[in-house]
């Protein structure tokens, strides 16, 4: 029988994973007994004089976190907010994101963070289909739209939650257990591949069990309370193992940046000596990219971890020649799959890493559902104790992308090896059609990001009168490096053996790559913009004169 938890607006939360495995996996130890603020208040009763959050304003201790947590989760009652609400959150990387987002806890509420940069459509869509009852928004549109929101009964800017701000709501007393373990915690929200971003929502014990788990794996000593500079949004999904996993689970020490800009980037490496650097590849490689500074100093750096995207191979390998540290690969997503190249078992090689049975266990299944074979290509599927509850306000998500018994389908394609080693192969629906005939755009990538001469590689489809799509690939070449010709390319691919029908018929050198809210590259933008120079004879390509390089990546995605 399906366990539902319903808000306080009546949205229901079914969990699909059957009960019984969670029983299981609590008592194998792989999912503690407690919420995410009982488990925040405990390590800032342990330890209140640790670092707690590290950025551009300075370093705020445990004890001085909760207490300006009890503050704000004061203000977020005496506003009408409660157990059983969901409250969105759009605010920039900082303590006030972590405050709030503790303070949502410490309520027995939801959080629903999602990041800036995605225009009012996103504030309205998300808080409508969540029924939120209250948000915290840092951009004033934000604020104004949401006021139109009808389930809407309370609405803060950055301002009205800052220290020594007047209020009521000082003397909150949070409960002994403010949520059930099994309760949902946060919504993570997807980056938008969709018509609409999906909304996750993970239990306490899922973002506290599992998604700990993973980040508990990166480091050489699991036991020690790590230091993690997160670059990417905390409101992202790969953003989730800040303020729950790093600060809740953990106990650690969660330094951010307000934005990400690569220089900055590493002088807080220097400057706040992290265990783990935390980033999409696009910022990996930018780090990687920059010169060295004479008072530089990585050393503290155990290893820098990749998710969000596929890691190009030029990209790893310029990391590992930059900073001498290994490069963590993790594929995974809001969905609930994850598999990292630190987990146990045989070496990573060139693939995604063997999964880690405390996180998510992963089989690959044929199109009828069945198990495939060793080495049988196939849809991955996932199910362990970070996976979520279900999506939210969204049964047909749930009906598609969820089996009967709590496997999540991926919609990604990949084989398992004789050594259990996961081996992603691309989308099952991002793919180009050329003359009938299906490329996986993310097999190419794989491939072409092998060549050192390349910084970043994003393959997408352009229109095409006689075959409908042709591939074209979009690339920033390496510092110092010559824009390599298509037949270079295509030679490479050769020298790879990749098929030859599977080569891209057009290069487009750019000078830098759109990113998205996330810090991920936004293939939208990618794809509007090979069209574009497509239709105006700019492609290099057999069909297209050759030309120079063209510029149209220095905005921002929306």
């Amino acid at each position: 029988m399906t366990r539902v938890w319903r808000s306080a607006a009546g949205l229901d939360f079914p969990d699909r994973v059957p009960y019984a495995d969670r029983l299981e996996w609590r008592r194998r130890g792989l999912c503690p007994d407690a919420d995410l603020f009982s488990l925040f208040r405990a390590h800032a009763g342990a330890h209140p004089g640790r670092d707690a959050v590290v950025d551009e304003d300075g370093t705020v201790s445990y004890a001085e976190l909760y207490a300006e947590v009890l503050c704000v989760a004061g203000r977020f009652a005496a506003a009408g907010l409660g157990s059983r609400d969901v409250i969105g959150l759009r605010l920039p990387n900082g303590r006030l994101a972590a405050v709030a987002e503790l303070a949502v806890y410490a309520l027995g509420a939801v959080a629903l963070p999602y990041p800036l940069g995605g225009g009012v459509q996103d504030t309205l869509g998300l808080l409508r289909r969540s029924r939120a009852a209250g948000a915290v928004l840092a951009e004033p549109a934000d604020r104004e739209a949401a006021g139109r929101l009808p389930l809407l009964r309370a609405v803060f800017g950055p301002e009205d939650l800052v220290s020594g701000h007047p209020s009521p709501g000082t003397g909150f007393v949070p409960a002994p257990r403010p949520a059930a373990p099994t309760a949902p915690a946060r919504v993570l929200v997807s980056s938008g591949s969709e018509a609409e971003p999906k909304m996750v929502a993970y239990s306490h014990q899922a973002m506290a069990g599992g998604r700990a788990a993973y980040v508990r794996a990166l480091t050489r000593d699991p036991d020690a309370a790590p230091r993690n500079l997160v670059l990417v949004s905390l409101a992202s999904s790969f953003g989730s193992l800040g303020v729950p996993v790093t600060l809740a689970a953990l106990g650690g020490t969660l330094i951010v940046r307000r934005r990400f800009e690569a220089a900055d980037a590493l002088r807080a490496v220097s400057a706040h000596r992290p265990t783990l650097v935390f980033g999409v590849p696009t910022m990996l490689r930018r780090l990687a990219d920059l010169p060295r500074s004479p008072d530089e100093d990585t050393s503290s750096a155990e290893a820098f971890v990749s998710s969000g995207a596929a890691l190009p191979a030029s990209t790893a390998a310029a990391c590992r020649e930059r900073f001498a540290r290994p490069v963590i690969a993790v594929y995974g997503s809001s969905d609930g799959v994850n598999c990292h190249t630190a987990a146990p078992g045989a070496p990573a090689g060139d693939t995604a890493g063997t999964p880690d049975p405390a996180v998510a266990a992963l089989r690959i299944a044929r199109p009828d559902g069945s198990p495939a074979r060793v080495g049988e290509p196939g849809e991955i599927l996932a199910r362990g104790p970070m996976t979520p509850m279900c999506y939210v306000g969204a049964p047909e998500l749930d009906a598609r992308y969820r089996t009967e018994n709590g496997w999540v389908r991926t919609g990604d394609l990949g084989v398992l090896d004789g050594w259990g080693r996961l081996r992603v192969l691309g989308r099952l629906k991002n793919v180009v059609i050329r003359g009938g005939y299906t490329i996986s755009p993310a097999e190419v990538e794989r491939e072409l990001g092998t060549h050192p001469a390349l910084a970043e590689v994003v393959c997408v489809p352009v229109p095409d009168e006689e075959l409908g799509e042709r591939l074209c690939a979009c690339v920033r070449p390496a510092p110092g490096a010559d824009t390599p010709t298509l037949d270079h390319l295509t030679a490479h691919l050769g020298r790879r053996g990749l098929e030859r029908r599977k080569f891209p018929e057009y290069v487009l050198p750019v000078t830098g790559m759109p990113l998205g809210p996330t810090g991920k590259i936004c293939r939208r933008t990618v794809t509007a913009d090979a069209v574009r120079a497509l239709e105006a004879g700019r492609l290099m390509g057999p069909l297209r004169a050759r030309s120079r390089t063209f510029h149209p990546f220095e905005a921002i995605c929306p």
